[in-house]
């Protein structure tokens, strides 16, 4: 059954910029989907990391880890912009208050 236009349930795309890496993911961050979105974020040599959220609909567990480990690989040169779905499970897993968090 065709689709049409239906936007897709997960993407993460990735543009360097000097020495700083814009990640940008849309959709569904799950199990299936975290490690792509954390691949796509290491794919680059960076020394700072934007992970755009902001259009993320879903966030779960293994999403959590993906940021993690980004913040424990870039100290200081992470920045996350959450959406307000993904802001809600980093504040409520007690992340809201990391130096990376930039709240919606």
């Amino acid at each position: 059954m065709d689709q049409g236009g239906a936007p897709p349930v997960f993407s993460a795309s990735a543009e360097l910029d000097g020495d700083h890496l814009h990640v940008v993911v849309t959709g569904e961050v799950d199990m299936a989907t975290a490690d792509t979105m954390l691949q796509t974020a290491l794919r680059e040599p960076a020394r700072r990391v934007t992970l755009d959220l902001r259009a993320v609909t879903f966030f779960d567990s293994a999403a959590i880890h993906a940021v993690v480990r980004l913040a424990q690989k870039f100290p200081d040169a992470l920045t996350v912009l959450p959406s307000r779905q993904v802001a809600r499970v980093l504040e409520i897993s007690g992340l809201g208050e990391q130096a990376w968090y930039r709240s919606p």
